[in-house]
């Protein structure tokens, strides 16, 4: 689903990810959040992972 009207910007300082670009943002147009297996902390750090994480 595209949303050309957004204009979203995705900081990210993940830099082993291949997304990851020399201004310190995310180069796809979307991310996908998803669950950490097995992390039931209710802690933001715990609970979620970008989806789209490729490595270098």
């Amino acid at each position: 689903m595209s949303h050309p009207e957004w204009n979203q910007c995705i900081e990210c300082s993940v830099v082993s990810c291949k997304h990851h670009n020399d201004h310190g943002h995310c180069s796809l147009d979307k991310i996908k959040v998803e669950p950490t297996p097995m992390a039931y902390t209710g802690e933001a750090a715990d609970e979620s992972m970008c989806g789209n994480y490729n490595c270098k």
